[in-house]
């Protein structure tokens, strides 16, 4: 191999280094490869890339954990040709076809082992050490046989992953399982607007509150595409996008993306106000607050 070849090997992998990727052993064949990222926990391998060196050199590359994927060429764009455009394009594409198709195998794989998880697991009990300390109920999820409690995320039809809590908090996904745009509901008789936020205890506390219908959808980025699942669902219904205050963390994706989420759905923006509370145990959401106001009506 020349050395300018081994020069674009290692342009490629700084570029996924610079994605936060971390920066593998490169494998130039063309092939779909998985690798260990740099925040994968050990056995784990959600980083993927494919890499072509015939032709002008070109690749891309992902994670399979964040949804993230992106592109890369030896060449800018101003540089290529119309012919290496269209090469490109085609390598891409091919590239792409390859990612979904593996990415396809995994979760159908997961969705089944999820699904027999869940059916072994039993109902979970309202004295669960998670549940006592958020002071909120199960509302239909189940514990496994380690003492987790158990929730699964659907896409409206099909259970597609789950959501293990540890006794003392610990949260953690079931591997290669479809996450976004799924959810987990609880539900509500009572006529009003639906919420949608990101945790469960969160939700569940807002669910206390108010009666009303809540949508979990795990984490902050999955907010959007959730809010546009539930909307397709319920095209006249107020949605309410109960947001995180991520105050403590920089540039406040609790705040931003939940309010992204309200706008691009014509929703409504419910967010948590700490004012005059104690905040020095870093509160960031609506149980947090649920719990910082009981106390103080206890103190008072």
């Amino acid at each position: 191999m020349s050395t300018s070849k081994w020069q674009v090997i290692d342009a490629f992998g700084d570029a996924m280094a610079a994605a936060g990727l971390g920066q593998p052993k490169i494998i130039a064949d063309g092939k779909l490869h998985r690798f260990r990222t740099a925040d994968d926990k050990v056995g784990r391998q959600s980083g993927w890339y494919l890499l072509y060196l015939d032709r002008l050199p070109a690749g891309a590359f992902g994670s399979w954990k964040s949804g993230e994927s992106r592109t890369w060429c030896a060449k800018s764009a101003e540089e290529q040709t119309p012919a290496e455009r269209a090469d490109i394009r085609a390598l891409m594409d091919e590239a792409r076809r390859r990612h979904q198709s593996e990415r396809d195998q995994r979760q159908r794989a997961a969705a089944m082992h999820a699904l027999a998880i869940w059916n072994r697991c039993t109902p979970a009990p309202a004295d669960h050490p998670y549940l006592v300390a958020k002071s909120i109920r199960p509302h239909g999820t189940r514990l496994d046989r380690y003492g987790n409690l158990v929730i699964p995320a659907t896409d409206g039809e099909t259970v597609t992953t789950l959501q293990f809590i540890a006794p003392d908090g610990g949260k953690r996904f079931l591997t290669g399982g479809r996450i976004v745009g799924c959810w987990f509901g609880i539900q509500s008789p009572k006529a009003g607007p639906i919420l949608i936020g990101e945790g469960f205890a969160t939700m569940a506390t807002l669910h206390l509150e108010t009666g009303a219908p809540a949508v979990i959808a795990f984490n902050a980025t999955n907010l959007l595409p959730v809010a546009k699942a539930i909307r397709r669902m319920n095209l006249r219904k107020e949605i309410l996008i109960c947001g995180d205050d991520d105050r403590w963390t920089a540039g406040n994706p609790g705040r931003t993306k939940a309010r992204a989420a309200a706008l691009a759905i014509g929703g409504k923006l419910l967010m948590p106000d700490f004012t005059g509370m104690d905040v020095s145990s870093r509160p960031t959401d609506w149980n947090d607050w649920y719990r910082l106001r009981r106390l103080a009506r206890e103190v008072a």
